[in-house]
């Protein structure tokens, strides 16, 4: 079985007057990430390991910041696209492991469900999405709730070997 992992890691600004999306789902929050589209970093992250994994280059190469196209779109529909891309080479999605790092707000409640939207669309099971969090113990430009970050490690294999 040709089994191959893949690494992705995605940073965004937080900024007043946006909407915060992580893992697919809007959650409460007086900021929102900043960037092209939605700016979920989680569901970049994940891309950027699924497309590592595959070898086909990373997120701005498919989706770029550059592009109308992506304007505020939907970084579920990014997934769900990249999905499709390794797919085309043949590769089917195991599993994920991710971390976000950030302060505030406290995203455990969301979980269940991050999980359960990131397995529908990659056609897994929500045991296979595997999501957790940390702080930055208040170092750094997560630590004084600048931005935050998303960490992502996939396994895929080529099916039909």
């Amino acid at each position: 079985m040709n089994i191959r992992i893949g690494y992705g890691i995605d940073y965004h600004q937080l900024v007043e007057g946006r909407d915060l999306f992580i893992g697919g789902i809007k959650i409460p929050h007086n900021k929102g990430a900043l960037g092209h589209s939605d700016a979920d970093v989680l569901l970049h992250a994940i891309c950027d390991a699924l497309l590592g994994a595959a070898a086909l280059g990373d997120i701005g190469v498919h989706f770029p910041d550059t592009s109308n196209e992506f304007k505020d779109i939907d970084s579920k529909i990014l997934l769900a696209k990249t999905k499709t891309l390794i797919e085309a080479e043949g590769y089917k999605v195991i599993n994920i492991d991710s971390t976000l790092c950030l302060e505030a707000p406290k995203v455990k409640p969301y979980v269940p469900q991050m999980q359960e939207t990131i397995a529908n669309i990659l056609g897994i099971t929500a045991k296979e999405v595997s999501i957790k969090a940390t702080t930055t113990e208040k170092m750094g430009f997560v630590g004084r709730k600048e931005g935050l970050v998303a960490h992502a490690v996939v396994l895929i294999w080529k099916f039909g070997n």
